[in-house]
């Protein structure tokens, strides 16, 4: 079998590259530029006009698409095949959120009935707490959830209860990830324990950060309320009922994962328990009917007009045969804030690889380095760099439509921002009288616009790029499903907590160096 790079496919698009007119050329010389560059679903719309590329590339990819058999692979995943191959593992988010009951079998097993089993006991559960029937110790209601996690225990629900703040209510939902005992004790100096429910999410119960801050959450619900508190005030989204029964968490407290359910793509599973306590079990299942839609599009649209197809053609596109390293996520909304960081882990971890599925080593780039703030703080932050830097960088504008907080004024300073960054980014001004005044442009820009930001085109915006990783990983051949690499630090870390002797140089370096840092910290 042919390498990659070595396919026709792959050569006839650098051949096309090579023969590529300018952004502006291309761009400008279509009057319907815009209407033929857009494709819409439900309130979601996918603009690429502003990308250095014609009809014949977007064929061109699509031809590559084909000859990675990326149909084959899509419909391998849905059916609950074990694309996840390095971990021998099926690899069904899409399953979390179906809306039909049509049977999704893993080794010959339907899953949906204890998808629905489990989004069962999360609805009551909710609705106990919210409605104050959930008492903790002292007989308080609850006011206040502490999500403790890392990674994607961590980056999906925050960045959710951010992005969907307007439809939260009765209860205040915060975070702790980090190992710095900062992050945990910040949220805990301002909140009473007795009105406090924490909510531990790791799939094993060993995560060394969720643990560390989970048994220091216990050491102070437990100073102030007692052990048989624990019980009240403590929940756990995990597969090992053994550890949580330890921790002093009952099994009706627990909240059970699947190993077909990878970190990264847990969001719509009871790892978004804290989400669904935060604002409410019907505005939850929203966010998973708008993902679902999306998982119906990717499932049926024809690749050419498929929105996660082809935003991941377009990013294959500038990433290997336009030289790009890196991809600015720039959402025109607050509320969106944390999307960047969400994004880094998704594409990241998932395609931060440099070995093919078949154990080979890839004479191509991968995943690029995912960056990024909301707009218009990040036009004073990086955007000089996106402009005028040595490097061309592509971006995802994501704006939102609808002004929902009655605000004219700002909401249009907002898009008009947006829709000028874009433009400049694209033309640039070659009209300049002093050369440090002058924007070569060249630089490509996706425009994703939601008519406005509710859980259903919020759930919707994610699967989009959920979908769009996925793809990105067939046409590199790649396993976008594994983490291999996140590991080793990890067991790095532990040797040194744990010491069993130098096996090697590096390890004795490695101890040498943690013994600095010790004494350097000393008082």
């Amino acid at each position: 079998m042919a390498g990659l790079t070595q396919l026709p496919e792959w050569q006839n698009l650098l051949r096309h590259r090579d023969a590529l007119k300018s952004s502006a050329d291309v761009i400008l010389n279509d009057p319907q530029r815009l209407d033929n560059c857009e494709i819409a679903l439900d309130g979601l719309r996918l603009n690429y006009a502003l990308h250095q590329v014609t009809p014949e590339t977007i064929s061109l990819l699509v031809k590559l698409a084909e000859a990675q058999k990326l149909a084959e692979w899509r419909s391998r995943m849905l059916n609950g095949e074990k694309v996840n191959s390095t971990e021998s593992r099926a690899v069904l988010h899409t399953a979390l959120r179906q809306t039909s009951d049509a049977p999704v079998k893993v080794d010959g097993k339907d899953v949906i009935p204890e998808i629905r089993a489990v989004r069962k006991r999360m609805a009551d559960f909710v609705e106990n707490v919210r409605s104050g029937q959930w008492k903790g110790a002292t007989g308080k209601s609850i006011r206040h959830i502490v999500n403790i996690g890392i990674g994607g225990s961590d980056l999906g629900p925050r960045l959710a209860v951010q992005a969907l703040a307007p439809y939260a209510s009765k209860l205040q939902v915060h975070f702790a990830a980090n190992a710095d005992a900062f992050d945990l004790l910040a949220t805990l100096k301002n909140i009473d324990p007795a009105e406090t429910l924490f909510v531990v999410v790791s799939k094993t119960f060993t995560t060394q950060e969720t643990l560390l801050n989970a048994q220091t959450a216990r050491q102070w619900l437990t100073a102030k309320l007692g052990d048989k508190a624990v019980a009240q005030h403590f929940v756990a989204v995990s597969t090992n009922a053994a550890e949580t029964a330890k921790f002093g968490i009952p099994a009706a407290n627990m909240f059970p994962m699947w190993d077909w359910v990878g970190g990264r793509f847990s969001l719509w599973s009871a790892v978004g328990l804290s989400v669904a306590l935060g604002i409410g079990m019907e505005n939850f299942d929203a966010m998973l009917s708008g993902a679902a839609a999306m998982d119906e599009h990717f499932k049926n649209a024809p690749l050419a007009r498929n929105m996660p197809v082809l935003l991941a053609l377009l990013g294959i596109w500038q990433r290997n045969f336009m030289g790009a390293g890196a991809l600015a996520i720039l959402p025109y909304s607050e509320r969106l804030r944390e999307l960047p960081r969400y994004l880094q882990q998704l594409e990241m971890e998932s395609n931060g690889k440099s070995v093919s599925r078949d154990g080979k080593t890839v004479d191509y780039e991968t995943a690029p380095a995912i960056f990024g703030d909301c707009g218009t703080i990040s036009q004073h932050s990086f955007h000089q760099w996106l402009h005028q830097g040595t490097g061309k960088i592509p971006a995802d504008f994501i704006g939102i439509m609808e002004d929902d907080l009655n605000q004219p004024t700002h909401h249009r300073a907002l898009l008009a921002n947006m829709a000028a960054q874009a433009c400049a980014l694209a033309f640039g001004n070659s009209q300049a009288a002093a050369p440090q005044d002058m924007y070569v442009g060249e630089r490509s820009s996706t425009l994703i616009m939601l008519d406005r930001l509710d859980p259903k085109h919020f759930g919707m915006l994610l699967a989009l790029y959920e979908h769009k990783v996925f793809t990105q990983g067939i046409l590199w051949n790649i396993n976008s499903f594994d983490q291999p690499g996140v590991d080793l630090g990890k067991k790095m870390a532990r040797g040194l907590e744990a010491p069993t002797g130098a096996a090697s140089p590096s390890d004795g370096f490695l101890a040498s160096l943690h013994a600095r840092m010790g004494q350097i910290g000393k008082k």
